[in-house]
């Protein structure tokens, strides 16, 4: 096995293996486990899909269950099954970081879902609003163009919360922003406003440790391949 390509270990395959779609039809998959880890490997590196290293198979086979996969949705089931294997009732960090968008990302005409692509000062770009527990595991995602606010994608992303106790946001999510603009009903956390105004903190009295507001940061840098899967749709 060649130094510098990722594997998924027994205790990662154990976690994912039991989420994965069962009813195709067809021939029988390639082995699971070495198409995934090839997958997981070309979104780190970031390389073309022909460049796929020969060790996790033709590359065809890598680009193709990617592609698949993501107009199916099974990429977003099966991350939503494990991050439903987390603590409910922790203090959540909500965040946004934006990635450039690969020079062919865009362009595609027509079709059911619309592109989260826009324009902003870095080019072409996506923005990955996430949910992150206090270890910085990502809980919940959203993907809008790179100009939008973070304010106008904070509604869509509490619709997808896990219960919490409280959650942490960033100046860009204030109280004063947020609380005309949405018509969510969060039933403990409530947002208020730092004196410092650099960051909105919910239910004063819950506890935060260890949360911040950087985790989701970190949390949705792990998940930036997920705006490739925006642009296979």
């Amino acid at each position: 096995m060649r130094k510098g390509l990722f594997w998924l270990n027994d205790k990662q395959w154990a976690l994912i293996e039991p989420h994965l779609p069962t009813n195709q039809t067809g021939p029988v998959r390639d082995d699971d486990r070495r198409v995934i880890s090839g997958i997981i490997h070309m979104l780190q590196c970031g390389a073309r899909w022909r460049d796929c290293p020969p060790d996790y198979g033709p590359y065809t086979t890598i680009y193709n269950r990617f592609n698949r996969w993501a107009k199916r949705g099974h990429w977003r089931a099966i991350f939503e099954a494990l991050a439903r294997c987390g603590k409910d009732g922790v203090t959540l960090s909500i965040d946004s970081t934006t990635i450039k968008a690969h020079r062919s990302a865009s362009g595609g005409k027509g079709g059911e879902h619309e592109q989260a692509i826009g324009r902003s000062r870095g080019g072409r770009t996506t923005k990955i609003h996430a949910l992150s527990d206090p270890d910085c595991r990502p809980c919940a995602f959203h993907l809008t163009p790179g100009q939008d606010a973070d304010i106008a994608a904070a509604p869509a992303l509490l619709e997808l919360a896990p219960p919490m106790s409280a959650s942490l946001a960033t100046k860009g999510t204030t109280a004063t922003a947020f609380e005309p603009k949405s018509s969510i009903v969060v039933p403990s956390p409530s947002f208020q406003t730092n004196p410092t105004g650099s960051l909105s903190t919910a239910s004063a009295n819950a506890p935060t440790r260890g949360a911040t507001s950087s985790s989701a940061v970190s949390a949705a840098s792990r998940i930036s391949g997920v705006s490739q899967l925006a642009t296979t749709n």
